[in-house]
């Protein structure tokens, strides 16, 4: 499974190559309340045809149908702004009277697209900057988390490999995790070298692993767009993906378990070496405080706090009576 963005780019290649004329669409800015970020790609043919979002469903096919019938910008690149005006915020249906601001491209050819994927597929980093006054684009080096930029001349977005979620064991808990994770564009890989597991795991879209998890974790996940969670309950598996996991760049380490167990984890990975600032980085118990019982809720909490270290937010520490439930979370599933 491929992310948004490569899902967009791949298309708008395809499209090229087969002597379409193709327009590339970002969002620049946005006032107000708007459902996409700074950054979100759309790919628009000439007939109308696109693939991605700007909007969430809110001027898509206005500016599809306005691109094929060649009615936007005349030169491009350009901005094209909507909801300006109180009757175009009620047509398109912009929320809470936002406004869009998008950068709309004409595509000359796909080979600049196929180099844009190829980085991306070698999970390397790459800015690409476009220059509204003269056209030009540019490919340069691109650090992870560097956000989205418009100054009004020159818009510049990083595109970066496939977020990776690897997930030690192959059980129950893992499968409601992983269906979940693929909704949120992550590459999922799930490691498990018990036969009777590997055997079970039936969850389109993922990856299954058979090798040792430690070796799993320096081959697969050790970048910081990789988040590496154990749930396998059996230390012998889920300490080994640890001790690979933090000393990596991975952003994310978690370990599910309950609160006595994890100080139990903590100490037999100091015993093994492990820094006080590599044990700093393990989430454990993992996941936000919510009240989790079930599975399906667990994952929800695990993937919330993941989403929370994703986009750099700091939480704050969970008050006495959401932490109880989740120091109970690891024993509904056997733990």
């Amino acid at each position: 499974m491929r992310s948004a963005d490569q899902e967009v780019l791949s298309a708008a290649a395809a499209w090229l190559e087969q002597g379409d004329a193709v327009y590339l669409v970002t969002v620049a800015r946005t006032f107000g309340s708007s459902p996409r970020p700074p950054g979100s790609l759309m790919a628009v043919r000439a007939d109308g045809e696109f693939a991605g979002s700007v909007s969430g469903g809110c001027v898509e096919d206005d500016l599809a149908a306005r691109l094929a019938a060649r009615v936007g910008p005349q030169r491009l690149p350009a901005i094209e702004t909507y909801g300006v005006s109180a009757e175009q915020t009620h047509r398109f249906g912009l929320p809470c009277g936002g406004r869009l601001e998008l950068l709309i491209e004409r595509l000359e050819s796909a080979p600049p697209i196929r180099a844009l994927l190829k980085t991306m597929d070698e999970r390397r980093c790459c800015a690409r900057r476009v220059c509204l006054a003269t056209g030009d684009v540019s490919l340069h080096p691109g650090i992870v988390h560097e956000p989205f930029q418009f100054d009004g001349a020159n818009a510049t977005r990083v595109f970066g490999p496939q977020w990776r979620l690897l997930l030690i064991g192959a059980g129950q808990l893992s499968r409601y995790v992983a269906e979940m994770a693929l909704a949120l564009d992550y590459h999922v890989i799930v490691c498990d070298p018990r036969e009777e597991y590997a055997h079970a795991w039936t969850v389109n879209g993922t990856e299954l692993d058979g090798g040792m998890p430690d070796d799993v974790v320096r081959a697969r996940a050790r970048d910081a767009r990789s988040a590496v969670v154990a749930l396998t309950h059996d230390p012998q598996f889920d300490d080994l993906a640890l001790l690979a996991a933090l000393t990596s760049e991975t952003f994310y380490v978690g370990a599910l378990g309950s609160r006595a167990n994890d100080t139990k984890r903590r100490k037999r990975l100091a015993d093994l070496g492990v820094s006080p600032a590599q044990l700093a980085r393990l989430h454990g118990p993992v996941g936000l405080p919510i009240g989790s019982r079930t599975p399906p809720e667990i994952a929800i909490a695990i993937l919330a706090e993941l989403t929370a270290k994703r986009h750099g937010r700091r939480l704050q520490a969970a008050d006495a009576e959401m932490e109880a439930p989740v120091a109970q979370m690891a024993v509904s599933c056997g733990e």
